[in-house]
């Protein structure tokens, strides 16, 4: 009893100490929660438009296209400005092409051209967005903290991930995709009232931070990359299974209309049961203090056996269960690898390093989609469920060969020394 007690108290350690994470935590899960409305609507229309699942792999290609384009920048604008500051600018972006999406929707004049120009704007604000977000965490709660603070970011994702889709299962058979993307604007109302209701007296200080240039920058922070070997391996597996195996914007709306055969209800069903299990798997990350190369790998391999399982089914049941399984190692996963990536890297030098990483993560996306869209018509998603996980598989195997070769007492992360001013 009292183990649990204490698995329980360091489990919610960040929120019982610092407002400013509080407000930031409050105003996420409202605002993630419209996004993920719009996220499953977005997909929706667009299959529902074009009746192709192509032309969803072409969505994802202009909603992440932008990485492929700004990622490596992103990073030195987020070690350049004031995180708080970025992050309220790229969320107001954000609520504003979200009010333009639901305005064309809602009036009836929407067409796919509309759709992937918004999309390609919002992944724009999104891109710096990312490492900024990140960035401004460490400075919510500290160095010590943060691993705890980064696994609630991903439990409230999640939560949202399950109230998300549900509610946009609902609107969407109910009001249609329209009112999804109005909800969502108004959702950024509560993310924008926390960030300008923290006290900035209360921040943790970045040390060492200077005013890179973007060419220089984003050079050194590949170059910092490059020399740890942990560092490397984090981000060329991110690099694999983010855009191959863990594509589920792509698979879910595809599996739920094509291989089951059903509608926007099972869409959200499915969709929640992933998230389900990603909230579960956020909470079991939060419960620990270190981010483990055990968590990392073995994550990685149970998603793709998972998947290699999901191939060949049809029952909604069967389906549900299987992804709940897959949400629970892929937060483990996204937690355990953001952990290593920002406690591995010096401050002055963090956003640059995170941006690296969210490239490598998203990056490859605008290629990766279209191919499992085109997978996903010539052999369902049968096809693309046993591609992704083998891929998987294969990227944990070879991430376990480099892990073993590391030097002596690498393969519990540890926390890089805090850069001087």
């Amino acid at each position: 009893m009292t183990r649990i007690r204490t698995v329980g108290s360091r489990t919610f350690l960040s929120l019982r100490r610092h407002r400013n994470y509080r407000l930031f935590f409050a105003g996420q899960i409202t605002s993630v929660c419209g996004t993920w409305m719009q996220n499953v609507a977005l997909y929706w229309l667009i299959l529902s438009i074009t009746h192709s699942p192509l032309a969803v792999g072409i969505l994802s290609l202009a909603r992440f296209g932008p990485f492929t384009l700004l990622g490596l920048f992103a990073g030195v604008v987020a070690d350049r400005f004031d995180n708080r500051r970025t992050v309220i600018v790229t969320q107001s972006v954000q609520m504003v092409f979200s009010a333009l999406l639901a305005a064309v929707t809602l009036l009836g004049t929407v067409e796919p051209w509309q759709v992937y120009l918004i999309a390609t704007l919002t992944g724009t604000a999104v891109v710096f967005d990312l490492p900024a977000r990140q960035n401004l965490t460490m400075q919510l709660v500290g160095r010590d903290e943060l691993p705890n603070a980064i696994a609630l970011n991903s439990s409230l994702f999640n939560t949202a991930r399950i109230l998300g889709p549900a509610l946009a299962g609902i609107v969407l058979a109910t009001a249609g995709a329209g009112w999804c993307f109005a909800i969502n604007s108004l959702s950024f109302l509560a993310v924008l009232a926390g960030l300008l209701a923290m006290r900035a007296s209360e921040l943790f200080p970045l040390l060492g931070r200077g005013r890179p240039t973007l060419i220089r920058g984003a050079a050194e922070a590949i170059a910092f990359v490059r020399a740890d070997r942990r560092m490397l391996v984090i981000t060329l597996l991110a690099m694999v299974v983010m855009s191959i195996s863990f594509n589920v914007n792509v698979l879910l709306p595809v599996l739920a209309k094509n291989t089951l055969d059903a509608g926007p209800q099972t869409f959200g069903i499915v969709t929640a049961c992933f998230g389900a299990g990603a909230l579960v798997g956020a909470l079991v990350a939060a419960s620990f203090g270190r981010a483990r190369w055990r968590f990392i790998i073995g994550s990685v391999a149970i998603f793709g056996i998972a998947e290699l399982i999901i191939a060949p089914l049809q029952s909604v049941v069967a389906v549900g269960v299987l992804l709940f399984v897959c949400g629970i190692c892929f937060t483990t996963y996204t937690s355990a690898s953001n952990s290593a990536v920002q406690l591995g890297t010096p401050d002055h030098i963090r956003g640059r390093v995170l941006g690296v990483f969210f490239y490598a993560w998203t990056a490859p996306l605008p290629l990766a989609s279209p191919l499992i869209g085109w997978l996903c018509t010539i052999g369902g998603t049968e096809l693309a469920f046993t591609v992704g996980g083998i891929c998987a598989l294969a990227a944990a195997g070879v991430g376990t060969l480099a892990v073993r070769r590391s030097p002596p007492g690498s393969l519990r992360l540890r926390a890089a020394e805090p850069a001087v001013a």
